[in-house]
């Protein structure tokens, strides 16, 4: 167990933070499952700016790496253009 009342509290804060790390990021896992999974293209094309937004906050707030949104915008907009 930690030693030092600042320990504690960065265990405290980790917790917290994960937490609200992986809500953000099952968030983003289910967005993409249901984006792979549209057939119709005019759902797509107005689903595609909402995803890429929020790609786009993730990796800003380093929730995912910025190469991973990068890559995932890119095979979600190659998803789109196929359909």
């Amino acid at each position: 167990m930690a030693n030092h009342k600042s320990s504690v509290k960065r265990i405290r804060q980790t917790k917290t933070r994960t937490l609200h790390n992986k809500y953000y990021a099952k968030t983003m896992r289910n967005a993409v499952r249901k984006f792979r999974a549209l057939t119709n293209k005019e759902e797509a094309v107005a689903l595609y700016p909402k995803l890429q937004k929020m790609l786009d906050k993730l990796a800003k707030t380093k929730i995912i790496h910025k190469n991973k949104a990068a890559n995932l915008k890119s095979s979600l907009a190659l998803h789109m253009n196929s359909l």
